[in-house]
């Protein structure tokens, strides 16, 4: 038992059980999965549905705070590509068309894609702090996304738009398998090859890594780059499940998220080691808490304070030192020291004055 609390996904799985438990108490068949026309249905697959855009957007985070960054300009993305996307698609004639959906999709990507390299760009080229330089497209680019929708909520009908939010494959949700493709990648990437330890290596001091030849600038505006993209997939998703853009509301506060689910998975925020599975399940963790929220009936304004304490409960849960501090008990006697070995509380090694001097061997 103490062997399975010491690792770093413990804790966040055992909340994410306890979530999906408590909510047997308000929804006896929480659990239940029914298959109707030809689809798969339940709680269990609208978490994952909903959560697929977090999930995403999660992704690409990891990524950035791996190397010692962070980008607040996801939300503003997702705003931007599912505005650009819904504008594309309102302009033709056609909207069901599958090659004005593709344009449409591959402009969107193209964008956001940009966005990210941009961010790289002011971070790696131009050395600007991270949450500075991607807090100016988080500022702005909502404005981008107001003056594509001029102000209003665009709506499409496109039925080959709606399969990337709203369809469905193989039983599943399509965005749940895109997802799962995504995730498999990025894990094969960084596991299987030596992007992940280079990653990790610029994160824990970039200079150094530059030093021994690691393209340390490159890869953090890849890693900008990535999270520019993922971030306009999840927009692509967002849209296309409500058919329609909200350049204002669309995205709003999905960074905040994305960091919450980064850190919740045992991520460091200030880079080196990272965790593409501890970044799924606290995305996972984030989604069922407002699943949960809603189905216990909780105000919808007090639905971030209650997010915030969990989260709190969490983190801490996760700190060593915190449970050494509170689950210490009383009367703990340290491990007796074995035959020959100095104990916890021995003095270092060395003379017990100062001042006392070796004797001098004679010739």
């Amino acid at each position: 038992m103490i062997t399975w609390t010491r690792h770093r996904l413990f804790w966040p799985v055992m909340l994410l059980v306890l979530l999906l438990l408590s909510n047997l108490f308000f929804t006896p068949d929480f659990f239940s999965i029914q298959m109707k026309q030809g689809h798969l249905y339940g709680s269990l697959i609208d978490i994952l549905h909903f959560g697929a855009p977090l999930i995403l957007v999660s992704l690409g985070m990891t990524l950035v705070i791996a190397t010692g960054g962070i980008d607040l300009s996801v939300g503003a993305v997702v705003s931007i590509s599912g505005a650009l996307a819904c504008w594309t698609i309102s302009q033709q004639s056609d909207q069901g068309s599958l090659g004005v959906v593709v344009m449409a999709v591959a402009l969107s990507l193209g964008v956001t894609a940009l966005l990210g390299a941009w961010n790289g760009l002011l971070v790696a080229g131009a050395g600007i702090q991270p949450i500075i330089a991607t807090l100016i497209l988080m500022v702005a680019g909502r404005g981008v996304a107001q003056l594509i929708t001029d102000g209003q909520i665009i709506t499409v009908n496109s039925s080959p738009y709606k399969v990337i939010g709203g369809g469905y494959l193989a039983t599943l949700p399509f965005s749940i398998l895109l997802v799962a493709i995504v995730v498999a990648a990025t894990a094969l990437l960084t596991r299987r090859t030596a992007l992940g330890l280079l990653l990790e290596s610029v994160g824990g001091n970039a200079e150094a890594s530059r030093l021994v030849g690691i393209r340390s600038r490159g890869l953090i505006a890849m890693t900008y780059i990535v999270a520019g993209l993922c971030a306009g997939v999840a927009g692509l998703m967002i849209s296309s499940n409500v058919s329609s853009a909200d350049g204002n509301n669309a995205g709003l506060w999905i960074e905040l998220d994305a960091i919450l689910a980064v850190v919740i998975g045992g991520t460091s925020l200030l880079g080196g080691r990272f965790s593409l599975t501890g970044t799924v399940i606290g995305a996972l963790i984030i989604q069922t808490l407002s699943t949960t929220i809603y189905t216990i009936g909780v105000p919808p304004e007090t639905t971030l304070v209650v997010k915030a304490i969990v989260v709190m409960i969490v983190c801490l849960a996760q700190s060593p030192s915190f449970r050494a501090k509170v689950f210490r008990r009383p009367g703990f006697a340290p491990p007796a020291a074995r035959p020959g070995e100095p104990g916890p509380d021995a003095a270092p090694a060395g003379p017990a004055d100062p001042t006392e001097t070796k004797a001098e061997v004679p010739a």
